[in-house]
């Protein structure tokens, strides 16, 4: 019987297959990396607040530490926004009359508390405990990054659940001695794998990967 197409529709078959394949996976890839992406989590984006507050300076400078803003960060799920008496507690003698500060003391006249943006915001679907990570040796600057330097804070990592994950299937990579939880210049040393190792016997931790961890 007579060969009805030419010899080069094979190859020319062969490759649109290959081509194809290749580009199928090249979308995935391109889809997984967008999701991933600053653009999509808002990674490293600053986000404005009704008062231009610097952790860069109240922290890094001043030296002010987390819990004295952020009271329940040890003892609950929330590490809880401070309430306008806080603010006013040194700002009473401290620009007081300042122009920036206008939103803080008519919070406190007023009573109505200031509408800050969040930054680290997890979806509804997601539980996450402050105090059982900061009472096990997970550093605010593991999850939030580098806060006292940050003039307006930004989200330090995707806070996407592989990322999560991350800490939860390896948490000897991520561990600090308690002392050293609320330290934000705190580097972890050479032999952390062994440091962390011994915190995780010490303190018992026995992080799960379940979904119903996270998902309840």
């Amino acid at each position: 019987m007579a060969q009805i197409f030419h010899r080069s529709t094979d190859t020319l078959s062969k490759l649109s297959i290959f081509g194809a394949a290749f580009l199928a996976a090249g979308t995935l890839w391109l889809v997984l990396a967008i999701n991933r992406s600053p653009y999509v989590t808002r990674a490293l984006e600053a986000r404005e607040q009704p008062v231009p507050f610097s952790h860069a300076h109240h922290v890094g400078g001043i030296g002010i530490e987390c819990r004295y803003c952020h009271t329940g960060v040890d003892r609950g799920a929330f590490a809880g926004i401070p309430p306008t008496r806080t603010c006013m507690n040194c700002h009473s003698q401290i620009w007081g009359q300042s122009p920036a500060l206008e939103p803080v003391r008519a919070s406190l006249r007023t009573g109505e508390s200031l509408a800050w943006n969040r930054v680290h915001d997890l979806p509804g679907f997601a539980y996450f405990n402050h105090s059982a990570h900061v009472n096990r040796g997970v550093g605010c600057t593991t999850c939030h990054g580098r806060i006292d330097r940050m003039p307006l804070v930004w989200q330090h990592a995707s806070l996407q659940m592989e990322w999560c994950l991350d800490c939860h299937r390896q948490p000897e990579r991520y561990l600090r001695p308690l002392g050293e939880v609320y330290n934000p210049a705190y580097e972890p040393p050479a032999d952390q794998l062994a440091l962390g190792a011994r915190l995780v016997q010490e303190h018992r931790i026995q992080p799960r990967t379940d979904c119903s961890t996270c998902h309840r």
